[in-house]
């Protein structure tokens, strides 16, 4: 990583509108020096889309090859896998709230290829994507794989997703619901991976007191 990593400090503006809020903060992270020293030349910073009255938050890892390039976050394959899980919800990819823990792809030492952020880099990032917590004020957040899981409960490695999924914890005052992150099902398409995922969704569903029909709670079963 490159540049001060020492998280940045600031403060939201308390008055205006969500979404001037909402645009002060994109503007200070795309103009960011640290995010724009670590971003891969000729890409884009990734910052947060979406609906900022959503009820639900789902915040991933750090951007891929695709979102980096369109500069929005789960815009590849694994954002397909998303759309589907949101869509299987009877919700659209308008109606939540998409973030990441980065705000750009960790640098490897080729053009190809993705490796986890280390703690440095997601502390440093991680005011950011508190921020964006606190302005859409969401009823609920789903932490996406685990390094959305480590950034939010504190690099504990024994809250890894395959031991904690499907159980409720706590993020700035908002319940939270680990799982996994779309990508896993991409390397296991079967029926139990997804459904593992999917009874993760319906406890968010049951939550927020959503219809759920009878076909709904059958799928992948």
């Amino acid at each position: 990583a490159r540049g001060d990593l020492a998280p940045p400090v600031f403060d939201l503006p308390k008055s205006g509108s969500k979404q001037e809020r909402w645009e002060w903060l994109r503007d200070k992270v795309l103009n960011c020096e640290t995010c724009l020293a670590n971003k891969n030349p000729n890409r884009h910073i990734v910052f947060g889309v979406g609906n900022l009255d959503a009820d639900i938050f789902f915040c991933g890892e750090a951007p891929g090859d695709q979102e980096e390039q369109q500069g929005e976050p789960f815009v590849g394959p694994a954002g397909q896998k998303l759309n589907g899980m949101i869509s299987g919800m009877g919700l659209s990819r308008e109606d939540v709230y998409i973030g990441n823990i980065m705000n750009w792809r960790p640098r490897t030492e080729h053009s190809y290829g993705n490796r986890q952020p280390n703690p440095q880099e997601m502390d440093f990032c991680f005011p950011y994507l508190k921020a964006q917590v606190s302005i859409v004020r969401p009823k609920i957040v789903v932490a996406l794989g685990n390094t959305a899981i480590q950034a939010m409960l504190g690099h504990d490695r024994s809250k890894a997703v395959g031991k904690i999924h499907g159980n409720w914890h706590e993020f700035e005052g908002i319940p939270m619901m680990p799982t996994f992150h779309p990508a896993s099902i991409l390397h296991n398409e079967s029926k139990r991976a997804k459904r593992r995922v999917w009874e993760d969704l319906l406890k968010v569903m049951e939550r927020l007191e959503m219809p759920i029909s009878e076909k709904q709670r059958g799928f992948f079963l």
